[in-house]
């Protein structure tokens, strides 16, 4: 029930820093100030790793006024231990052996620090700020809502570093405003948008050795609302959970990020009907998809993109994301009525609005609607589109056996798309819509 969270050295003496998990109180004592004073004084900092993937990491030196440092650290709690360390060089990428990520299942790789908000009674019935703590289980009633009636509802997001190094993150106001409206459909309280984006920012700083280099990879950020008070009648529960978890990723699909996939326009299954919760990121949304997945790549396929529920004559989304068609230089997608409206049966994707936006400004006529079947089998282009994907090319479309190649990777609308995201997400292009955020 310990966690050892890094060794810190001066000279020929070692001490471990050793936080027992299962006493909350003590993150709050008067113990770290005490740590964060010797972290100071010390010449080098080696972070651990989760047991699964424990190696030595590059030790990194502390320098600055420790004095500064302590003051900075003030007030932060044990967060502030493991970015007092690693601001040496500032959050620097010393986690693990980055060219061993694809080693790993896509998420698999467990981190170091979560954040997790309350709303109860006990808090006054609003959320209180969250807390960065050491990632890990948590308690949890059998009778939690979540448990028993799946309420609950996620989101997706991603920080990178640019070619200097930096952090940054991609519009978090979004999924803060997606998750709000996805809370009040599934009867939960809205998290406040400063809230929410605070615990994002907290939980990427906390865990800024695990973002992985430029050009190496992704920290993928999971922020999870619930209903996890105790409740066996179908009702809301008196009190509920935020938190956010990390983990640092390479590409979703194998391959690189642009090596093109093969989809099965899936006529047996659909995803979401009118009236339902398709328009938000429900948690039940996609347990369900994992049944046609397994059958289309069982195929040869990587994934399936559903249909409409009521007619099986368009186009919606793959399970994980939204898609776009593009044919003689029109840019097509099916269309959303937003704010979590009962009509959608689509998501309202982040990814999605911001390439709508590059292809509006660089002139291309875009179309927002119904997406017949009819055109997806006679296309130029198309490319799914999401946090996870980013934009895969689709190489070929499948319905009902006949099969229909496209440009996939080679597509110039597909290649102009990812490469102008890409690049505003990493640094390397201008950002005229002020979508990143700088951490560090």
């Amino acid at each position: 029930r310990c966690r050892i969270l890094g060794v810190y050295s001066k000279g020929s003496v070692g001490c471990f820093l050793i936080i027992v998990r299962r006493n909350e109180a003590m993150l709050r004592s008067n113990v770290h100030l005490t740590l964060l004073a010797m972290a100071a004084g010390c010449t080098a900092y080696i972070p651990a790793t989760p047991m699964h993937s424990r190696r030595l990491t590059v030790a990194t030196s502390i320098q600055g006024n420790p004095a500064r440092i302590a003051r900075k650290a003030s007030g932060l709690g044990l967060r502030s231990v493991r970015s007092v360390a690693v601001n040496a060089q500032p959050n620097a990428p010393t986690a693990m052996d980055w060219d061993t990520l694809t080693d790993h299942q896509w998420g698999s790789v467990e981190t170091e620090f979560m954040t997790i908000a309350k709303f109860s009674p006990e808090t006054g019935d609003k959320w209180a700020p969250a807390e960065v703590m050491p990632y890990g289980d948590i308690p949890t009633s059998p009778r939690a809502a979540i448990f028993n009636y799946g309420q609950g509802l996620f989101e997706g997001m991603k920080a990178q570093r640019t070619a200097e190094g930096k952090i940054v993150i991609f519009r978090p106001d979004r999924n803060s405003r997606r998750a709000n409206y996805g809370c009040e459909r599934l009867m939960m309280p809205p998290v406040p948008e400063e809230i929410f984006v605070q615990a994002v920012k907290d939980v990427v700083l906390a865990n800024a050795a695990w973002v992985p280099p430029a050009g190496q990879g992704t920290l993928y950020i999971r922020p999870l609302i619930m209903g996890s008070g105790p409740i066996l009648a179908l009702a809301p529960p008196a009190s509920f959970t935020f938190m956010i978890y990390v983990s640092p990723v390479g590409s979703y699909f194998k391959g690189n990020q642009l090596t093109p996939i093969k989809l099965k326009l899936e006529t047996g299954y659909t995803r979401a009907a009118p009236g339902g919760v398709g328009g938000v990121k429900a948690v039940g949304n996609y347990v369900p998809s994992l049944k046609p997945q397994k059958e289309a790549k069982e195929q040869g396929f990587d994934n399936v993109i559903f249909l409409d529920s009521e007619e099986g004559k368009y186009i919606e989304e793959v399970s994980t994301s939204n898609v776009f068609v593009v044919k003689d230089d029109v840019v097509y997608t099916p269309g959303v009525k937003g704010g979590g409206s009962p009509e959608d049966t689509i998501l309202e994707g982040v990814t999605r609005d911001c390439l709508l936006t590059l292809c509006r400004d660089k002139g291309y006529e875009v179309k927002e609607g119904l997406v017949p079947v009819e055109l997806m089998m006679t296309a130029d282009e198309a490319f799914t589109v999401g946090t996870a994907v980013v934009i895969s090319p689709i190489g070929e479309a499948t319905h009902l056996g006949t099969t229909h190649k496209l440009a996939g990777e080679k597509g110039p609308i597909t290649q102009y798309l990812y490469e102008t995201l890409v690049g505003i997400q990493t640094g390397k292009i201008e950002d005229p819509y002020g979508w990143t955020i700088y951490l560090d």
